[in-house]
């Protein structure tokens, strides 16, 4: 017994020792290949949807890869070098094929997405680049289940899944093996999702709801599903690459069932008008539009957020633009029929009319949005903070919508019943957001500071919401919403009135203070010694210590006496000619030294008199 014992642990220890060299020799790689890619594709461009981008780095990974493993195909003559299990020597080579599936399906994404879709030739290349996609990405999962680890070899599978079943989706065919290898991924993908780290886990949720559209609409394909279509289009609002091929074969889908409806469609009402409708393209992006305006304008329409209806209202316009065109287009290709250009001018007048007032509803849901977060407090610092001029451009966006709609409704001749009644309408919103703007206009001179134009314009605001009340509740229909909210403005203008004025004069009476307090009573500390104040003041403000003035003020300085000698002009000094020594001269040489002396006399007199001048004013300013 002991030495059949010692067999059996021998044996033991001898496959121990036979596993442990298989793992030296064959050791498993671990590559968490959702977090590989989807790291990738955000940071090179899928996370704007360029496809373009995130193939050239595809590209540019390959060929670092290809190089730092010294496994090109040759520098001259192209040498095909396979990939296969003796060749995975460490990760990189799976990484390798993991790339070139990447690539390939990218290239594929990049035809798919282009803005008018792709063409014939270039369908039956996409075609061609989701085959290779497939192939690497099979290629990819047999390397795994041998050289991978468990998780790797799960995570590989159901990424050659999802290749397959997008492969099959855009060919339109096996709707059931597609729909099975999307089952497959989504089963894989919720294992995986139970464990790991919370990054991990938040992956994998999000490609399971990525799968999931792709899963309903191959169930309604195959006819186990009862979706219709506003269902799918509703589904197609998600977001991320995998849902990319399925939103392309949505939009086509949709666009054939609004082709089938506008057939239906002839004739376009408005106002009382009928416009028929010739151009089935004009049909078709007229529907859309209303399609869309069913979003906002639905039952459901409360709980859409306001982002997503801005989005939609950006859809709308495009509609109806598109819808334009195809008009003027066959208005510039119409001949001399005045009756069919009577009919296009006016279906063209209707749909900018509707433009018109989608655009208002649009500024007035961004009026909405702004007055939210004028009322509102913020937790988040980062939260941008709206200030009463945004309101004051956005009422004037909506007092110059209503007025180019006002105007484009009173163009016609002969106006309808309906016209003068839409007419009287966009006045009176006129007169309301008129009353509106002054409101926050008058607000924002008051965050500046500035009391009496605050007052003055919210004392005119009160008066126009007055008049605009007064219009509201004359008309034949009332409505009850924007009445509550004048009188709601009525009564915030009294009592901002109130508080300006008040404000203001308290204000008036600080500065009067604090003027008197500067300039009059306060004094320097020279002046109040005998006092025990401080002059310094508050250590806390910044204001000037009171102690002496500087620099200090003019005195006036007692200086010299000034001693004039008056009695020089009155003393008659004796004469010295006879103390003087006499030159014996000529007749001619005196007569000479005459006439020279007086000459000198003349040059030098106005020279003497102006210093003597000079002399005199010196001496008196000095007197005085």
């Amino acid at each position: 017994m002991m030495a059949k014992g010692n067999d059996v642990t021998a044996m033991e220890i001898d496959e121990q020792n036979s596993t442990a060299a298989d793992q030296i020799a064959n050791p498993k790689f671990s590559v968490n290949v959702l977090l590989l890619l989807k790291s990738a594709q955000m940071q090179h461009g899928l996370r704007f949807g360029d496809y373009a981008r995130y193939r050239r780095y595809c590209t540019a990974r390959l060929r670092r890869l290809y190089k730092s493993l010294k496994f090109t195909h040759g520098r001259g003559k192209y040498t095909k070098r396979n990939i296969t299990l003796s060749t995975v020597t460490e990760v990189r080579f799976l990484h390798l094929v993991l790339y070139a599936a990447e690539r390939a399906w990218s290239h594929a994404m990049e035809k798919k997405t282009l803005p008018d879709g792709p063409n014939p030739r270039q369908r039956s290349y996409l075609i061609g680049r989701l085959r290779k996609a497939v192939k690497w990405a099979t290629h990819f999962q047999e390397l795994c289940s041998i050289k991978g680890d468990s998780r790797t070899s799960l995570e590989a599978e159901a990424y050659a899944s999802y290749m397959k079943g997008n492969l099959l989706f855009e060919q339109d065919q096996q709707w059931d093996i597609a729909l099975k290898c999307f089952k497959g991924a989504r089963a894989v993908y919720e294992e995986l999702g139970k464990y790991g780290d919370l990054e991990n886990q938040v992956l994998c949720r999000e490609r399971v709801e990525e799968l999931e559209p792709s899963i309903r609409y191959c169930l309604h394909k195959i006819g186990e599903s009862n979706l219709q279509t506003s269902e799918l289009a509703q589904i197609g609002e998600m977001e991320g690459p995998a849902l990319d091929l399925f939103k392309a074969k949505l939009e086509a889908v949709m666009a054939e069932a609004r082709s089938q409806q506008a057939a239906s469609m002839t004739e376009f009402h408005w106002l009382g008008h009928r416009f028929p409708i010739s151009n089935a393209k004009t049909r078709v992006s007229i529907l859309k539009a209303q399609e869309l305006e069913k979003d906002i304008n639905g039952p459901g329409a409360d709980s859409v957020p306001a982002e997503k209806k801005l989005v939609i209202f950006d859809k709308i316009f495009a509609a109806y633009n598109e819808a334009r065109s195809c008009i003027r287009n066959d208005l510039a290709n119409t001949g001399n029929s005045e009756n069919v250009k009577d009919d296009l001018s006016g279906l063209d007048k209707a749909i900018g009319a509707v433009l018109g007032e989608r655009t208002i509803e649009r500024n007035q849901l961004l009026v909405r949005m702004a007055k939210s977060k004028l009322s509102k407090v913020r937790d988040d610092k980062n939260e941008k903070v709206t200030k009463p001029e945004e309101l004051v451009r956005l009422y004037d966006l909506l007092l110059q919508n209503t007025s180019d709609l006002s105007d484009l409704v009173s163009s016609g001749r002969d106006r309808k019943p309906e016209e003068v009644t839409f007419a009287e309408e966009c006045e009176l919103k006129s007169s309301v957001f008129r009353a509106e703007r002054c409101f926050y206009l008058a607000k924002s001179y008051s965050l500046a500071g500035k009391r009496p134009e605050a007052y003055a314009l919210y004392c005119r605001a009160r008066s126009l919401v007055d008049t605009a009340l007064e219009k509201l509740q004359s008309s034949t229909n009332v409505d009850q919403v924007t009445i509550k909210e004048l009188k709601m403005l009525y009564n915030d203008c009294r009592s901002n009135i109130c508080i300006e004025h008040a404000t203001g004069v308290m204000e008036e009476e600080k500065a009067q203070k604090i003027f008197q307090r500067r300039f009059l009573v306060e004094k320097l500390l020279m002046e109040k010694l005998e006092n025990y104040e401080s002059a310094v003041g508050d250590p806390t403000t910044k204001s000037v210590p009171r102690i002496v003035a500087f620099p200090p003020a003019f005195q006036a300085v007692p200086r010299n006496p000034i001693v004039l000698d008056l009695a020089y002009n009155s003393i008659e000094f004796p004469s010295l000619e006879n103390r003087m020594k006499k030159d014996k001269k000529g007749f001619i040489s005196r007569l000479w030294g005459i006439k020279l002396y007086t000459s000198n006399l003349k040059i030098l007199a106005p020279l003497l008199a102006v210093k003597l001048q000079k002399l005199v004013k010196l001496e008196f300013v000095n007197f005085l």
